[in-house]
C-alpha cells in the first residue's frame, strides 16, 4: 500500500519540490539590490529614479503589482515614496546629510520594496551625495595669544583649527592668515592628512614699541565655490612666560563599555609646565569639538579627568575621537588627542522578521519532502 500511495501521489509532490525549488531560485535573485544616488538637499518630490522601470516592471504591470515600500515604520524610510502610478521613486522629506550620517565618509539609505502578484521583495539603497552646504567655523569668536618679548623669531603658536561640517573635498581646509611684519602663517600637516595652522613670530617683539597685535586668520574649504570663515587673532606681548605646557603623551587612549553611567572616569591627561606661579598653571578644556562629543564626554579643568557625560550606544559609534588642549596662566598652548572605543554590550534583543514568502517556502518544502518519501 505505501509502494501504491508513493506512485499514486508522486507527481503533485513533484509538483510541489519544482514549486519550492522556483521559489528559492527567485529569492536568491530577489536579493539584487537597486542602487541610486543623489545629492542632498533635494526638495520634496525630487526624482530619485525609474524604480519600476529598473525592476523590469511595464506601466501596464503596475496597477495589479502595486509597487509600494516596504517596513514603512522605519525611521529613514519617511525620506523616501513610489509613486503608484507611474512606478517612480522620489524624495519624500528634505535630505540633510550631516544631520543623517554626520562626519562618515559615505552616507546611504537601505530598504526593501514590495511587488505583489507574486509578492517579491527588492532591495534598495540611496547614496546620499555631499554638497557644499557648511563652511568652515571656529569654536571661539577670538583666540587670545601672549607672547613674551624675549621669544626667539621662528618661535610657532599653533592656532585653533575650524571645523567643516561637510565631507570629502568639501572639507579639506586651507588657511589665510593677514599680512603681518611680524608673523607670518605655516601649516603643519597631521597624519591623518588635516593641516594643523601655526603662528610663526618672523622678528623679535618689543613690548614698549607695540605691546598688542590684532590678526585674522581665515579657513577655506575645498568646494566650488568655496565656503570660508574667520577668526580674530588677539595677541598680547608679555614680559615673562618662557614654557607652554607639555603633555606627556600626544595620544590619550582608553576602552570602555557602552552604557556606563554619567560621571565614570574615562581617562585622565596630564600636562606639565616649567613655569613657576600663574605662568605654569595648567588648565584643561576642548579643542575645537562638536556639540555630540561636548554632550557625551566633560573634561575637568583643573585635573584633566575625562568623564562620561550622556550615555554611549556602540551600535550609534564605536569610536570617539577629539582634541585637549593645556593653556597656562600665560597663554601658551599645548594640544593632545584622546582616542575612546567603545566595546559592545549584550544589551540588545535578536531582532526577527516574518515574511509570508519565507514560511510558504519552507511550507512546502515540507510538503514536498512528506510526499516523496
Amino acid at each position: 500500500m505505501a509502494v501504491r500511495r508513493r506512485q499514486r501521489r508522486g507527481p503533485g509532490g513533484g509538483r510541489a519540490l519544482l514549486a519550492a525549488l522556483l521559489l528559492c531560485v527567485w529569492w536568491r535573485a530577489a536579493g539584487e539590490r537597486v542602487r541610486y544616488a543623489i545629492p542632498e538637499e533635494l526638495g520634496r518630490g525630487s526624482l530619485v529614479g525609474p524604480l519600476a522601470r529598473d525592476l523590469g516592471l511595464s506601466a501596464d504591470q503596475l496597477p495589479a503589482r502595486k509597487l509600494q515600500v516596504a517596513s514603512a515604520g522605519k525611521k529613514q524610510l519617511k525620506y523616501f515614496t513610489v509613486n503608484e502610478e507611474n512606478g517612480n521613486l522620489y524624495v519624500n522629506e528634505r535630505l540633510d546629510r550631516e544631520e543623517m550620517c554626520g562626519e562618515s565618509a559615505t552616507c546611504s539609505v537601505s530598504f526593501e520594496v514590495l511587488v505583489h502578484n507574486p509578492l517579491n521583495i527588492f532591495h534598495v539603497e540611496v547614496s546620499i551625495e555631499d554638497v557644499n552646504d557648511n563652511s568652515p567655523v571656529f569654536s571661539e569668536a577670538a583666540l587670545e595669544l601672549e607672547i613674551g618679548e624675549w621669544t626667539l623669531p621662528g618661535a610657532r603658536f599653533p592656532l585653533e583649527m575650524a571645523r567643516d561640517a561637510d565631507v570629502g573635498m568639501n572639507a579639506l581646509l586651507t588657511y589665510q592668515l593677514t599680512s603681518s611684519p611680524s608673523f607670518s602663517l605655516a601649516l603643519k600637516e597631521s597624519s591623518e592628512g588635516s593641516k594643523q595652522p601655526e603662528l610663526v613670530l618672523d622678528r623679535a617683539l618689543d613690548r614698549e614699541t607695540q605691546s598688542s597685535f590684532e590678526l585674522a586668520l581665515t579657513a577655506v574649504d575645498g568646494g566650488d565655490p568655496a565656503r570660508s570663515g574667520a577668526v580674530q587673532i588677539r595677541i598680547n606681548v608679555t614680559d615673562l612666560n618662557d614654557n607652554p605646557p607639555v603633555f606627556s603623551k600626544g595620544v590619550y587612549e582608553a576602552r570602555v563599555a557602552e552604557n556606563l553611567p554619567a560621571g565614570s572616569l574615562v581617562l585622565r591627561v596630564q600636562a606639565t609646565d616649567a613655569d613657576a606661579g600663574t605662568n605654569g598653571r595648567v588648565s584643561y578644556s576642548f579643542s575645537n569639538v562638536h556639540g555630540t562629543i561636548s554632550s557625551l564626554f566633560t573634561v575637568d579643568s583643573e585635573s584633566g579627568e575625562v568623564r562620561t557625560a550622556g550615555p554611549l550606544d556602540f551600535e550609534e559609534k564605536s569610536k570617539y575621537i577629539f582634541g585637549l588642549e593645556a593653556k597656562d596662566g600665560g597663554g601658551l598652548v599645548a594640544h593632545c588627542k584622546v582616542q575612546i572605543d567603545i566595546t559592545d554590550e549584550n544589551d540588545n534583543a535578536p531582532r526577527s522578521r516574518c515574511c509570508r514568502c519565507r514560511a510558504q517556502c519552507l511550507r512546502t518544502l515540507r510538503s514536498a519532502r512528506w510526499w516523496l518519501c
